[in-house]
C-alpha cells in the first residue's frame, strides 16, 4: 500500500469501524442471489445507444456563413479558443512560449541529388524529438518545405512508405523534414502510450499540449532553415499522422498546403462508425465544446487542401462514409473565397486499405506540383523509383539524451504540488465555508449535472423471505439504469452498492447487508456492469469528455440522484452507499462531495488513498477512463474530497469482498 494510504488512514475526520462479520451464505442461496443479480434488466445495447444519441446532439455543427469576411471572425474565434482553452492549459502555458531548441547531430549519404541531416529538437522543456532533414543538394534559393508526420506505425520515421515520400520530395528540390511521433519508432515506450497523456490532463495541464507542440516546433525547424520558401510550406502524413496534419494546418495558417491523408472523420461520423473512435489525442477533453473537425476542415479556406481516403479502410476513416459530410462542410466556405477549386479530395481504390503507398504519394506529388511549381512545366508527379535508397531503422537512428521526458514523468513533476487547495481548516466555521466552495469548485471540475429520475419497474418477485424489484431508472430521459431493490424485512435503513466488477460480481456483499437488516438497491452506474458498453468502452468515455462532460461527474451525478430518489420517490431514511472498488469509491466520494443531503454514511472497500496513485502506478485511461478526469487532482486529491463529505462518516475497509478487476499493465 502506497504512503498515500496510509496518510488516508489517519486523516480527523475518516471514521474507521469494524463491521459485522458476515455470514455465510448456503450453495443454494448464493446461487440464487446470484441469478437474481444477473437478470439483464436494460439489455447491452442501452447505454452505447443512449451514449450515441447524446453526444451527436452536443457536436456543434457547420452554419451558413455570408461571407469570407464572416468566416473570417468565426475561424479566427475558433483558432484562439482551441488553443487557449483546450490545447494550452495549465502548465502547458508556459510550454508555449518557449523558443524550440535544435541540435544538429551527423550527416549521412542519402541517394542522388540529396543527403539526410540528423538532428533532435525539444518542443517543450526536456522532451527531444528525432528527426531527419532529407535536404537537396546545391540548394541556392528558397524551395518549398514539408513536414512529414507519420501515425500509429512501430518503425516510425524509418516507414518504407515514408522514406520514399521524403526522398521524392528531395529529389524534387524540397526540404522534407521526417520527424517521430510519440509512441511510435525511437519513441516507442510505455512513458510515450497515447493513454498517459490523459495523466497529464488529471493533473490539470491539457495532454494535447505535448502533441501539438511536436508539431509547431517542428514547422519552426523547417521555417528556420535558410532556404525554406515560407509561402511553400505543407504538412502531410497518414492515419494518426493525418490527423496530427489536419490539426496543425487548421491552427497554424503558416502552413499553406496541407493533405492528411486517412486520418480523421466529423465526431458525428465518429459516434457512428466505431471503428473511427480514435486515441486519446484526437479526441481530446472538451475539443467539441468547441469545433468539430468539420470545421477545421473548413478552416483550410482557401489554402490548397487535399483529403486523401482510402475505399476499403480496413483500419479507419473509410472513404464511402468519412469524406462527404468533410467536403459538405468546407466547400461553401471555400466558394465564399471563389476558390473551390482548392480544395482537391483523392480517393484510393487500389489498393484501397489503410495506406500511403504509391497512389496516394503520386496524389501529393500532383498536388504540389499545381500549387507550389505552379508554371514549371519540368514537373513531373510520377514517383522516381527509390527503394534502392531505403535505410534501417539502426542507419536512421538519431542519439538522445539519456533521459527524456515523457507523459508519465512530466505528469509526475506536475503533482507535486497538487492538489492546489490542499488545506483543509480545522474551525468548524472555517471548514463550512471551506465545503461551500469546494462543493461548487467540485461541481465545476466534474461537470455535475442534477438529475430526475423516473422509475420504472422491469418486475418484481418473492422468494422465501426475500422481494426484489428490478428496476429501469430513467435520468432525465437521457440515461438508463439498471438497478435491482431487494428486502428481507421492512426497515429504515437502506444502502446502494455498486462495484467495480457490476451489481452481478458479488452476491455476498448483498448478503451482507441484507443480514444486517438493510433494504439493497444494487446498482449499476455509467460504464459499469450491464451499463457499459460491447466494445471501444474507453473511447466513448472519451467522446463524452470531449463535448465538456465528465464520466466520473456522470456517475456521481447518477448516484446522487438515485440517492434522492429512494429518499423521496421510496420513502427511505438516510442512505448509505457501498462502493467495492477504487474507482466506484472514487465516484462515490465525489457524489458524497456534490451534494450534502442526498448520501449518508460510505463504505469504501479498497479505495484509493491518493488520487496520486493512479501516477504512481503508470495507469493509462484504457484502465479506468473516468479518473483521469481533467484538472481533479489539480483541485481535490481523496483526503479533500473525504473532508467535503463529513460530518458524515467514510468507512474505509481493504478489498475483502472480491479481487480487484484486472487491468492491463
Amino acid at each position: 500500500m502506497s504512503s498515500h494510504s496510509s496518510r488516508l488512514r489517519t486523516c480527523s475526520f475518516l471514521a474507521v469501524m469494524l463491521l459485522s462479520p458476515r455470514i455465510a451464505l448456503g450453495a443454494d442461496d448464493s446461487a440464487d442471489l446470484q441469478a437474481i443479480l444477473s437478470r439483464n434488466i436494460i439489455g447491452p445495447h442501452q447505454t452505447m445507444t443512449e451514449t450515441q444519441t447524446y453526444v451527436e446532439a452536443h457536436i456543434p455543427r457547420m452554419k451558413h456563413y455570408d461571407s469570407a469576411f464572416t468566416w473570417e471572425q468565426e475561424a479566427s474565434r475558433i483558432r484562439e479558443e482551441v488553443l487557449d482553452r483546450i490545447v494550452f492549459r495549465g502548465q502547458a502555458a508556459d510550454w508555449r512560449n518557449r523558443k524550440v531548441r535544435v541540435e544538429w547531430l551527423e550527416t549521412i549519404p542519402g541517394g542522388p541529388g540529396y543527403h539526410i541531416k540528423k538532428l533532435r529538437y525539444e518542443p517543450l522543456p526536456g522532451l527531444w524529438i528525432p528527426a531527419l532533414l532529407y535536404e537537396p543538394e546545391n540548394l541556392s534559393s528558397r524551395v518549398p518545405a514539408i513536414l512529414n508526420v507519420n501515425g500509429h506505425d512501430g518503425n516510425g520515421k524509418a516507414a518504407a512508405y515514408k522514406q520514399i515520400r521524403c526522398i521524392n520530395q528531395a529529389k524534387r528540390g524540397m526540404l522534407a523534414l521526417n520527424v517521430e511521433w510519440l509512441g511510435m519508432g525511437q519513441l516507442r515506450t510505455q512513458g510515450y502510450h497515447h493513454g498517459r497523456m490523459n495523466q497529464l490532463d488529471l493533473c490539470g495541464t491539457s495532454g494535447l499540449a505535448p502533441f501539438y507542440l511536436c508539431l509547431e516546433r517542428g514547422l519552426d525547424v523547417l521555417l528556420g532553415l535558410p532556404n525554406t520558401d515560407p509561402a511553400r510550406v505543407a504538412v502531410t502524413g497518414l492515419s494518426g499522422g493525418g490527423w496530427q496534419t489536419i490539426f496543425i494546418s487548421a491552427l497554424d495558417t503558416g502552413v499553406k498546403l496541407t493533405d492528411p491523408v486517412a486520418g480523421y472523420s466529423s465526431f458525428v461520423t465518429r459516434a457512428r462508425y466505431l471503428k473511427d473512435l480514435g486515441d486519446s489525442e484526437q479526441t481530446p477533453t472538451d475539443l467539441a465544446t468547441i469545433a468539430d473537425y468539420t470545421h477545421l476542415t473548413a478552416m483550410m479556406a482557401p489554402r490548397p487542401t487535399l483529403l486523401t481516403y482510402n475505399a476499403k479502410d480496413e483500419c479507419c476513416f473509410e472513404a464511402g462514409y468519412a469524406l462527404p459530410p468533410l467536403l459538405e462542410a468546407a466547400r461553401p466556405i471555400f466558394r465564399l473565397y471563389g476558390k473551390e477549386n482548392t480544395l482537391h479530395s483523392h480517393v484510393n481504390e487500389n489498393p484501397g486499405t489503410h495506406n500511403y503507398e504509391k497512389d496516394n504519394r503520386q496524389a501529393l506529388y500532383s498536388m504540389l506540383g499545381e500549387y507550389f511549381y505552379s508554371g514549371d512545366a519540368t514537373f513531373d508527379a510520377k514517383e522516381i523509383p527509390s527503394d534502392r535508397e531505403l535505410k534501417s531503422k539502426e542507419e536512421l537512428s538519431v542519439a538522445l539524451p539519456e533521459r527524456n521526458e515523457d507523459f508519465h514523468t512530466l505528469a509526475q513533476a506536475i503533482s507535486r504540488d497538487l492538489p492546489k487547495h490542499a488545506d483543509i481548516p480545522a474551525d468548524k466555521d472555517a471548514i463550512a465555508e471551506w465545503q461551500r466552495v469546494g462543493r461548487q469548485r467540485l461541481r465545476a471540475v466534474v461537470r455535475a449535472k442534477d438529475f430526475t429520475i423516473r422509475g420504472e419497474s422491469a418486475g418484481v418477485e418473492t422468494k422465501g423471505r426475500l422481494k426484489i424489484t428490478y428496476w429501469r431508472l430513467r435520468l432525465g430521459d437521457i440515461w438508463t439504469l439498471p438497478a435491482v431493490e431487494l428486502e428481507r424485512e421492512k426497515t429504515d435503513k437502506i444502502a446502494i452498492v455498486v462495484n467495480d466488477g457490476g451489481r452481478r460480481s458479488d452476491p455476498k456483499a448483498i448478503d451482507r447487508l441484507l443480514n444486517a437488516g438493510y433494504r439493497v438497491l444494487a446498482l449499476d452506474l455509467f460504464y459499469f456492469g450491464e451499463a457499459r458498453f460491447e466494445q471501444r468502452d474507453y473511447l466513448f468515455a472519451l467522446l463524452l469528455a470531449t463535448i465538456g462532460d465528465r464520466p466520473l461527474g456522470l456517475q456521481a451525478s447518477q448516484l446522487a440522484a438515485v440517492a434522492q430518489w429512494l429518499r423521496v420517490e421510496r420513502h427511505a431514511g438516510p442512505v448509505s452507499v457501498v462502493a467495492v472498488g477504487p474507482r466506484m469509491s472514487t465516484a462515490a466520494l465525489v457524489a458524497a462531495g456534490l451534494d450534502e443531503n442526498a448520501v449518508g454514511d460510505l463504505e469504501l472497500h479498497g479505495p484509493l488513498g491518493s488520487l496520486k496513485e493512479i501516477l504512481e502506478q503508470d495507469r493509462s485511461v484504457e484502465q479506468m477512463p473516468e479518473l483521469f478526469c481533467f484538472g481533479l487532482l489539480e483541485a481535490f486529491d481523496i483526503k479533500q474530497l473525504i473532508a467535503l463529505a463529513a460530518p458524515r462518516a467514510v468507512h474505509k475497509r481493504t478489498l475483502e469482498m472480491q479481487p480487484r478487476p484486472a487491468v492491463k499493465p
